[in-house]
């Protein structure tokens, strides 16, 4: 077993210095810092991304559709490949649990890799 105390955990250069938490076949998880008014703007990842609230707040957005204001403690879900965004005014800390890890297309040379 392991264990976090993600409020704890430093991520002193905001979006510039993730901390990776867990890094396996089936999924990662990274904790992410937004200083105040820091984004990660308009992007898309290949897998499943769950994104948790653990400090402050944010804005979480999908680029095509809803965006919502986010507490601690919310969760939200994007599929792969949904282009979104998240922000900050007040500066926030969440949890990125991507799964499967790595999604299929994640790195560019896959597609080239299975074709030869």
């Amino acid at each position: 077993m392991q264990s976090w105390r993600l409020p704890e955990i430093e991520t002193p250069e905001g979006s510039r210095s993730p901390v990776v938490l867990l890094s396996e076949n089936e999924a990662r998880a990274v904790l992410i810092g937004l200083a105040p008014g820091q984004e990660l703007g308009d992007h898309q990842v290949k897998e499943h991304a769950w994104i948790v609230v653990v400090d402050g707040s944010a804005q979480l957005g999908a680029v095509a559709g809803e965006t919502i204001d986010a507490s601690v403690g919310t969760l939200v879900h994007f599929e792969p490949d949904e282009r979104h965004f998240v922000r900050s005014a007040q500066g926030a800390k969440f949890l990125l649990l991507l799964a499967p890890w790595p999604g299929p297309g994640h790195f560019r040379g896959d597609a080239a890799a299975a074709a030869g």
